[in-house]
C-alpha cells in the first residue's frame, strides 16, 4: 500500500539523550524539549494529500470483488467491505493528568476509563487499548486530527503518533455477522457481554485485531495492514455457509 500518512510524534526525551543544540533558534531538529513543534507538525500534516486523489491502493482493495461476491442477503445475511484510509492516532498519556486533560479538550471527548469502553463524538472516537494507551479513530480521512492532538502533548510526558497506515478497517454487517466472527474469535460476543459501543483487542481467524461493535449487526475489525489479505479471505470463507442453499429453501443468497 502506498504510505500516504506522515508519522507525527510528541514525546518527552530522556535527559541523557537530549541534543546539545536542542532549542537553538534556527536549529534543524527538535526544540528544547526534544519534540517536534506544533507548527512543524502542522506543516507536515498539510503535505498529506487525499489518498484516493493520490491514487493510493488500500490493503484490501484487491479483495473488493471477492467481498461483493460473498455477500448474503435475507435473514441469514452478512456483508463485508473495507473502509480504507481512516485516520488513526495512537495516544499514550496518563489518565487524570494535565496532559490527558489537554488531549481531552482537543478532542472534545473524555478518554475511556476501562477495557472495552469507547468514547464516541462528532468526527472521531477513542478506543481503550490499555492503561494510558488509546487509539483515536476518525470517521474517515482527517489529516487535521494528528497535529491537533500533538499540540497538548508537546514537550510533556506523553506520545502521539499518526498510525493511519498501520491498520485498515474491515466492516462486517448483517444478522449473521456475529456468527461469522464467533467461528474464529475467543471473546464472548453476546450482547450482554459485548454491547454496541464496545471495542477490545482480540484475535479473529488467528489475526490480532481491534474488534469494535459499532451497531447491533455491524462490527469493525482493525487488523495490521499486512494481515488484511489473510483476514479478508478468512472472513469470506467463514461467510460461505450462510449463502449455502438449505434443504427446502427456495433460494440462497
Amino acid at each position: 500500500m502506498a504510505d500516504t500518512t506522515t508519522t507525527l510524534t510528541a514525546t518527552r526525551p530522556r535527559p541523557d539523550t537530549a541534543r546539545p543544540d536542542a532549542g537553538t533558534p534556527g536549529a534543524d531538529g527538535p526544540d528544547a524539549d526534544g519534540a517536534g513543534s506544533a507548527s512543524t507538525v502542522a506543516a507536515a500534516s498539510a503535505r498529506v494529500g487525499d489518498p484516493v486523489a493520490l491514487g493510493a491502493v488500500s490493503p484490501a482493495a484487491h479483495l473488493t470483488e471477492a467481498f461483493t461476491a460473498a455477500a448474503v442477503s435475507g435473514d441469514r445475511g452478512v456483508t463485508l467491505r473495507e473502509v480504507p484510509f481512516v485516520t488513526m492516532v495512537a495516544v499514550q498519556v496518563a489518565r487524570g493528568s494535565d496532559v490527558a486533560a489537554g488531549v481531552e479538550q482537543a478532542l472534545g471527548l473524555p478518554l475511556p476509563e476501562r477495557c472495552g469502553q469507547v468514547s464516541a463524538g462528532d468526527g472521531a472516537s477513542v478506543l481503550w487499548f490499555g492503561p494510558g494507551e488509546f487509539l483515536v479513530v476518525a470517521d474517515g480521512f482527517a489529516p487535521e486530527l494528528p497535529p491537533r492532538l500533538v499540540a497538548p502533548v508537546e514537550g510533556l510526558a506523553g506520545a502521539v503518533v499518526d498510525v493511519s497506515a498501520n491498520r485498515t478497517t474491515l466492516e462486517l454487517s448483517g444478522p449473521s455477522a456475529r456468527l461469522v466472527l464467533e467461528k474464529g474469535c475467543p471473546a464472548d460476543l453476546h450482547p450482554r457481554s459485548f454491547p454496541v459501543g464496545t471495542a477490545i483487542l482480540t484475535r479473529v481467524g488467528s489475526v490480532n485485531v481491534a474488534l469494535w461493535r459499532v451497531a447491533d449487526d455491524t462490527w469493525r475489525l482493525l487488523p495490521r495492514s499486512s494481515f488484511a489479505d489473510h483476514l479478508g479471505r478468512w472472513l469470506v470463507d467463514a461467510m460461505g455457509e450462510f449463502g449455502a442453499r438449505r434443504p427446502g429453501a427456495g433460494g440462497s443468497s
